[in-house]
């Protein structure tokens, strides 16, 4: 369970529920990456955490630290749909924001760690957040101790394998996913010169048509809709 001092910096529900979310992603199959931009001795401790079962019966789960500079072409090139991805940062690293933005293109859930002023709002899928604003954050005890708990709970998840498929999605009485014209986001691989480019989407690359949206280049990112992009998502505090 939780201790105190856990819940007053992260609350248990967040908690229970990352776990959940995070040991679902791994029975089927996943990966867990690892980044922490400023504070790369965090990502190296979650992954070992992962990885070494210290606890009599527990399993080693795959988790890799991404401690490269140029962390999001190492990812990029390594992640697969139905991995997840784990940050810890404060909410003004431009590294991790980016990589946030990203994800749902790779089909990855994210998990940002961290204190002092939250993200914005879906900033990521789950956000296990301090509101202590230390200046030496770095070397806090309190996420320190999330992190710990996370990788606990979601071992005690493994012990009820009932809860370890997720429900299939249901339609909405107003429409869903797969039956409404809501866009899927996707990430600009190639673009050729007619105007039909390569994107990367959770479901798999595949061709789309770009004309509505040129100029656009590798690295862009595009909502796609029966097969063709119908806007691009401008990057984080640039103009829409």
């Amino acid at each position: 369970m939780p201790s105190a001092a856990t819940t007053e910096a992260v609350p248990a529900t967040e908690l229970a529920v990352a776990a959940l979310a995070l040991a679902r992603r791994f029975a089927a199959g996943a990966t867990l990456w690892c980044v922490a931009p400023q504070w790369p001795d965090h990502a190296r401790h979650v992954a070992v955490e992962f990885v070494h079962p210290v606890v009599v019966g527990t399993r080693a789960l795959p988790a890799v630290a991404v401690d490269r500079p140029e962390a999001l072409a190492a990812l990029r090139a390594s992640v697969r749909a139905g991995d997840a991805l784990i940050a810890i940062a404060p909410a003004a690293d431009p590294v991790v924001s980016d990589l946030a933005r990203r994800a749902p293109a790779w089909g990855v859930e994210t998990f940002w760690v961290g204190g002092g002023p939250r993200p914005g709002a879906g900033a990521a899928d789950h956000v296990l957040w301090s509101a202590e604003d230390d200046p030496l954050l770095a070397h806090s005890s309190r996420f320190v101790v999330a992190y710990h708990v996370l990788w606990e709970m979601t071992h005690v998840c493994f012990e009820h394998p009932g809860l370890l498929t997720s429900p299939a999605p249901a339609c909405r009485e107003d429409g869903c996913i797969t039956c409404s014209d809501e866009g899927r986001l996707a990430e600009v691989l190639t673009v050729d010169d007619h105007d039909v480019a390569l994107v990367r989407t959770a479901d798999g690359e595949e061709g789309v048509d770009v004309s509505l949206v040129t100029p656009v280049a590798s690295g862009d990112l595009v909502l796609v809709h029966a097969g063709t992009a119908l806007t691009r998502v401008a990057s984080e505090g640039a103009d829409s």
